[in-house]
């Protein structure tokens, strides 16, 4: 899981540059709109909105946008229909990589895909293509500053984690779909601030590419991310 990790260090670097551009309010709002639409406007009960709202809160967006979301979600305001769905391809070195959208519009949003693989020596794939390279699992990323990594490490183990990354700065406990929100719980209950918490897709064995070809994925990636409806990008390269 080492090339997941590194690629999230690197999307959280970039993620600055997401607010200077606008784009992470637009993807933000949308992971509000659909958890909402999904299982309910009640973040008590909606542990998916629970943590999208948590997410836009910690990235300074407005209550009252929050709020507008929610309710656009909950059909009480109207708004733009959006759909989720995941495409995949393939990049430089024949790295495996899928992307999770919202949209409301999919021609638009094939389109803009299948531009940013052809402009990175990469080609869009059919639907199964290369998920069966992927499982879901939970992600829980937790900043190191303040915490002891290897407390963090024995505890995850202790109330169930499959996997802990300790890496610079940060520590990444992997678990199943349906453990994350126990084991959030659990941190948050011992006072330990959570980063983040996601569902995402990790690739069961990593691809080693020479640096060149490293470089050419992320730039792929990077692009694939600058989409607006784009809400996250995963490839099954080792990084390190």
């Amino acid at each position: 899981m080492s090339g997941h990790s590194k690629w999230h260090s690197i999307k959280h670097q970039k993620g600055v540059a997401d607010v200077r551009r606008g784009k992470l309010f637009t993807k933000l709002t949308r992971e509000i709109i659909m958890a909402s639409r999904e299982k309910g406007s009640d973040p008590d009960l909606n542990a998916r909105l629970r943590l999208a709202i948590q997410k836009a809160k910690d990235a300074n967006m407005p209550s009252e946008n929050i709020q507008r979301a929610i309710k656009r979600g909950e059909g009480s305001l109207e708004g733009a229909n959006y759909i989720e769905t995941t495409f995949e391809g393939y990049g430089p070195g024949g790295a495996a990589i899928m992307i999770s959208v919202q949209t409301d519009n999919r021609n638009r949003t094939v389109q803009e895909i299948r531009s940013a693989f052809s402009k990175s020596g990469g080609n869009l794939g059919e639907n199964g293509s290369v998920a069966w390279l992927f499982d879901p699992k939970g992600i829980i990323s937790i900043d190191t500053e303040d915490v002891d990594p290897d407390e963090i490490t024995l505890k995850a183990i202790d109330i169930g984690a499959e996997d802990v990354i300790v890496g610079e700065g940060y520590i990444e406990i992997y678990t199943r779909p349906e453990d994350m929100e126990e084991l959030r719980q659990s941190f948050e209950a011992a006072d330990i601030t959570i980063s983040s918490a996601d569902v995402s897709q990790v690739a069961k064995t990593t691809l080693s590419l020479d640096e060149p070809t490293q470089l050419q994925v992320l730039r792929l990636l990077d692009r694939l991310e600058d989409l607006d409806d784009v809400q996250s990008v995963v490839s099954n390269v080792d990084f390190d």
